[in-house]
């Protein structure tokens, strides 16, 4: 698509982890940049 490096400039590659006792969050380039404790709602 014509668009896709206009898109790629303001996007990153991210990964999720939803671990156990952590949510984690990293960002291409830049390692983890969210590390917060995960919460779950009944």
């Amino acid at each position: 698509m014509f668009l896709d490096p206009i898109i790629g400039r303001f996007s990153d590659d991210l990964a999720i982890d939803l671990g156990t006792a952590n949510t984690l969050v990293c960002a291409k380039g830049k390692g983890v940049v969210v590390n917060e404790p995960s919460m779950v709602a009944l």
